[in-house]
């Protein structure tokens, strides 16, 4: 049989790599057909979603770059009014250290005046007991130069203007004698 075959295929001219004319022309329809079918209704399809997709794909990367943009500005702003707060922060401490340095010299000058008012009152109380002290002293000394003289001279000296005189006249004395004491 199958030499039978073999035999019938060498006498009809049959080649098994080409097709007769007829299988190629119905082939050739229908491929046209589906050829047409595809270019009318499926590429038209493909071809809108696709460019429906690249159309959001695009808006997409539109919204991405307008966000990127904005978080650019809205970072250069934040920086910006970072910059400007440790400024601020830099000037305020400035500021107070210029107060607080300020203040220190009120509280020093308001200090030395109260230390040079205290100084002062010091010294007039210390005059004003000297002085007290040298009235206490002059008429004590005085009343026992009066009472010594009564004694050496032997008469009283109750008089006031001959005792003053008399303890005026020794109270000088002394008061050379200190002076010239204190100039050696």
């Amino acid at each position: 049989m199958i030499s039978n075959a073999v035999a019938a295929a060498e006498e009809s001219d049959f080649n098994v790599l080409v097709p007769p004319l007829y299988d190629i022309v119905w082939s050739l329809v229908v491929f046209i057909v589906i050829a047409l079918f595809f270019w009318k209704f499926v590429i038209p399809m493909f071809t809108k979603v696709i460019n429906e997709r690249e159309e959001k794909i695009e808006g997409g990367l539109k919204k991405a770059e307008q966000a990127q943009a904005e978080a650019a500005n809205k970072q250069a702003e934040h920086e910006e009014l970072l910059k400007e707060a440790r400024a601020e922060a830099a000037g305020i401490r400035e500021q107070a250290r210029a107060e607080a340095e300020a203040i220190r010299a009120e509280k020093k000058a308001e200090l030395q005046a109260e230390l040079d008012r205290q100084t002062a009152t010091a010294k007039a109380q210390i005059e004003a007991e000297r002085q007290a002290a040298v009235v206490s002293l002059r008429s004590e000394v005085g009343s026992l130069a009066v009472g010594l003289a009564s004694g050496v001279v032997g008469e009283s000296l109750k008089d006031d203007q001959r005792a003053n005189a008399l303890v005026d006249r020794f109270l000088a004395d002394l008061d050379n004698d200190q002076k010239a004491g204190t100039q050696y």
